[in-house]
């Protein structure tokens, strides 16, 4: 069964837009898990344009569900994530300017670096994943690191239609069986929405999806608790 990780950095943006205590990221943390999702993510950036700390501590200790930390190889981050022990750390690449991520680890670059910090999440108990493009060069680095996981960046995919949505689509299959061969865990996620979603669920590769921005900007029509149920559905029926 597909897997749904929801992220709630966007419930954080709307109450750092006043700089005020709502909307609460732990309060949409547990609808998040009464309504069904697998597992809560937050990214703590570094400059904290959203999520802060004391939201990574709170939805730690307020969730039964698996917490991801979505983070920067810093050793700033490394050292929080090493004292907070979330289930799993997502090492993402972090520009100061972005209003998003905009792609990929590049593993091979930073091999050295990515290296030092899968080891120091290890040994403090916590499973890493690496956000990758689909491609293969990256994912044999990463598992050569020792991440557990790889979380496939579907941004391009959402990003195009037609031939080249399907071409995207292509890449992200055989990226995640190349994966799976390795005997890496598959995730995916980055601009996955309600009308992009469907094909991921006959990916038998992939087991968990990891989606943010378009449930939160359902949950403003819908509800936070509907908006994860209806994702949910889409990707298990």
């Amino acid at each position: 069964m597909l897997r749904l990780g929801v992220n709630i950095d966007h419930v954080a943006t709307l109450r750092q837009a006043r700089m005020t205590m709502e909307p609460s990221p732990v309060d949409a943390a547990k609808i998040c898990e009464c309504a069904g999702a697998d597992s809560i993510v937050a990214h703590l950036r570094e400059d904290r344009r959203h999520i802060q700390d004391e939201d990574m501590r709170l939805i730690k200790r307020s969730i039964g569900i698996k917490f991801n930390m979505e983070m920067a190889a810093t050793s700033e981050i490394v050292n929080i994530a090493c004292s907070l022990k979330p289930y799993q750390s997502t090492l993402v690449p972090e520009k100061r300017r972005e209003v998003t991520t905009e792609g990929g680890l590049d593993v091979i670059a930073n091999k050295s670096s990515l290296e030092k910090s899968i080891l120091s999440l290890k040994k403090s108990g916590i499973s890493v994943s690496l956000f990758v493009e689909p491609l293969s060069k990256q994912i044999k680095i990463g598992k050569e690191i020792g991440a557990d996981a790889i979380e496939i960046h579907t941004g391009k995919y959402a990003n195009t239609k037609g031939k080249e949505q399907t071409t995207e689509f292509e890449k992200i299959i055989k990226a995640a069986k190349f994966a799976h061969a390795l005997g890496l865990k598959v995730y995916a996620g980055h601009g996955l929405n309600y009308k992009n979603v469907k094909p991921f669920v006959s990916i038998p590769f992939i087991k968990e999806l990891n989606i943010g921005h378009s449930i939160i900007s359902r949950a403003v029509f819908i509800g936070l608790e509907n908006a994860v149920k209806e994702m949910l559905n889409l990707i298990r029926s």
